[in-house]
């Protein structure tokens, strides 16, 4: 059926254009729309979701391709699509919404508003009919149109009473800044710790790396030999399931299992980005190969099918081909005797744990659930064949947008495992996705958008935007030792301060706090599926301390742990939080390196060779010691060649070798 176009039409988002053709009478978020609310008199259906979402997809063939559900959409609501991860804010809002009205959330979001973006009703997915006892959308509809008309201040009553709710000052106590804090999240942790499969809680699993990055640096602090063994339990069955695509590289989202062998197979940039960040802490604590492998795998894949020619990252890999959830990525044991022949075949099925009678709706998940981590060099030319055989299939669809906090994320990554792995090709993809970020997603003033694509930048950034830059340009640093990256990562962090800070309850909310478009100034304490921005900028404000030794950047540090640890928050979701309380609460040390040019390379595969997450270096040689005593002044009094460590603001005598460095190190 050939339909027109609805207003979502000229918008850039992947996800708005899926819809474009629906029936229903989108609008993106405008004032247009909320006006059209007002003078018709209509409540606006609110549905947020995006691109790669399975059940997005659902709802919008079963319902919002439905002439008759677009009807009594169009008759009686004003209805307005969003794209969550181009507007996280409204996604915030109006999920806490859902959230206290149904004590539950997810994608799609559904939500029933005033004209004034009040919410009063709110759900997730909805059949289009009534079935197995769920009520379906055109009932609803219909039902929500008859209380608007004829008991319209009930839902008005309801939408007042939510807001106070939602705009209360959450509580908070005078929380003392000690290691029990550490404590109790690891025993939480440690509660709700799957023995024999890792990860943490029942199906489904989510990947969650923050935890692990937490465990890696508690194992290490306390010491505690237990956290690190969860880790790698949990980096190992993540690996050998079916959540790491074994062919193609890349984690999947989450997995609907506890044995980390059926996924939701949407692959996400943040999921890999935070993943690879973890495998790369554990390989350095370790030195474990395996970890290493993944690492590769896991950014070759992201350099491959993730990356704009210009060296911005995309955001996402759709589960879905051809209408089937998962069919891209599953085999038939036949299928691949076929293309590898009689004895590679049964050699790759072996390895690959694939049956005749398969793991996965009769077909087969490739995994190595009851092997070993490592990987065998005989297997590659077997799997590049199958990849690119793969290949052919039906192409999945991708988010191509180029969003500045999760193009931060990889960055990091990127940085990451160039610093630690020596592979250049990794180092030059950070450097291009910083370029990326600053001229695409960078406006004149110096502040950041959200969204860049099809040659399009949108949005004024929000706390993510920064935070996670500057976490990425910290990262560029300590990986380059590069000083123009220390200083805008100074520069990134000056704009948070000034755009997002909370003077008088400290912390920082979500969007600036000089816009006052929506009906509340979100504020995120909670280390979901990504770290919050406020445990970021914890995190950016503490190292900005150690590393400049500057009073402000000490001040605002303080303060913004102090905010964080007063919140009354879940301890599982304060494990990244605790990534920058450590960096405060265990001794730390830093390392000012006075050297020619030519040692700063075997100075920085030393310190690379190591898990020292409580060691914060500069380096300070003939070219740079007039730009570095302007960023950190008290390096200006480090004037003869050798390595000068502090601990505990205490100093020791200078250091004249990397041996002798390393008898006192971490």
């Amino acid at each position: 059926m050939n339909r027109k176009p609805n207003h979502l039409i000229n918008e850039k988002s992947p996800y708005l254009l899926q819809h474009a053709y629906n029936p229903v009478n989108w609008y993106a978020w405008c004032d247009e729309a909320f006006a059209k609310a007002r003078q018709e008199d209509k409540p606006i259906f609110l549905s947020i979701g995006y691109s790669t979402c399975h059940w997005c997809h659902v709802m919008a063939h079963e319902s919002f391709e439905n002439e008759e559900i677009a009807q009594l959409l169009n008759q009686y609501f004003v209805s307005i699509k969003v794209d969550r991860e181009e507007r996280p804010d409204l996604d915030h809002i109006y999920m806490s919404a859902c959230q206290a009205l149904t004590a539950s959330g997810g994608w799609p979001l559904s939500v029933w508003l005033t004209a004034d973006g009040i919410p009063f009703l709110a759900g997730t997915y909805f059949p289009p009919y009534n079935r197995y006892g769920h009520i379906g959308l055109a009932n609803y509809l219909q039902a929500i149109n008859d209380k608007w008309q004829n008991e319209r201040e009930m839902l008005l009553t309801t939408g007042q009473h939510l807001l106070a709710h939602l705009t209360q000052t959450p509580k908070t106590s005078s929380t003392k800044l000690t290691t029990k804090i550490m404590d109790d999240t690891f025993t939480a942790l440690k509660n709700c710790f799957d023995a024999i499969f890792g990860g943490f809680g029942q199906s489904p699993k989510f990947p969650m790396a923050h935890h692990l990055m937490f465990l890696l640096r508690y194992g290490q602090l306390t010491p505690s030999a237990e956290a690190i063994a969860m880790t790698e339990k949990t980096l190992s069955g993540m690996y050998r399931g079916g959540l790491f695509d074994h062919i193609g590289g890349g984690f999947s989202r989450y997995s609907t299992d506890e044995r980390w062998l059926i996924p939701h197979f949407e692959k996400m940039l943040y999921d890999n980005a935070l993943l690879a960040i973890a495998c790369l802490e554990a390989y350095q604590l370790t030195q474990k190969e395996s970890y290493r492998h993944i690492v590769c795998q896991t950014l070759d894949f992201v350099l491959t099918e993730l990356t704009d020619a210009q060296g911005g990252f995309w955001c996402a890999l759709d589960a879905d081909s051809e209408g089937e959830e998962g069919g891209y990525y599953v085999f038939d044991a036949d299928e691949l005797v076929a293309l590898l022949g009689e004895k590679d075949g049964a050699y790759f099925n072996h390895y690959f744990g694939v049956t005749k009678t398969g793991n996965f709706e009769g077909r087969n998940i490739l995994n190595r659930l009851g092997k070993t981590d490592s990987f065998a060099e005989a297997i590659e030319p077997l799997r590049q064949k199958v990849y690119d055989y793969r290949a052919k299939r039906m192409k999945l669809h991708c988010d191509d947008k180029i969003l500045t906090a999760w193009s931060s994320l990889m960055t990091i990554a990127m940085a990451k495992a160039y610093g630690i792995l020596g592979e250049e090709r990794y180092g030059e993809a950070a450097k291009k996705s910083l370029q990326f970020i600053q001229t695409h997603l960078t406006y004149a003033d110096g502040s950041l958008a959200v969204r860049y694509r099809d040659g399009e930048q949108i949005g004024e950034g929000f706390l993510d935007d920064y935070a996670y830059l500057s976490w990425a340009l910290l990262s560029l640093y300590e990986n380059t030792f590069q000083l123009t990256y220390l200083q805008q990562a100074e520069k990134i962090t000056q704009l948070m301060c000034q755009k997002f800070a909370d003077e008088i309850n400290g912390g920082f909310f979500f969007n600036e706090k000089d816009n006052h478009a929506l009906i509340y100034h979100p504020k995120e304490w909670y280390d979901g599926a990504l770290p919050c921005g406020n445990s970021v900028a914890a995190l950016i404000l503490v190292k900005l301390a150690h590393l400049t030794g500057k009073n402000q950047w000490q001040q605002w540090a303080d303060k913004q742990l102090q905010a964080a640890a007063n919140q009354q928050t879940s301890p599982l979701g304060r494990s990244f939080y605790l990534v920058a309380l450590m960096q405060r609460l265990y001794p730390t040390q830093e390392l000012v390196a006075v050297i020619d040019d030519h040692d700063i390379i075997p100075l920085k595969q030393y310190l690379s060779s190591k898990f020292r997450p409580q060691l914060n270096v500069l380096i300070k040689t003939a070219n740079n010691s007039q730009t570095l005593a302007h960023l950190a002044p008290f390096t200006a009094d480090f004037k003869r060649n050798g390595y000068y460590l502090c601990q505990n603001q205490t100093c020791r005598q200078p250091i004249f070798t990397l041996d002798e460095l390393a008898k006192v190190l971490f």
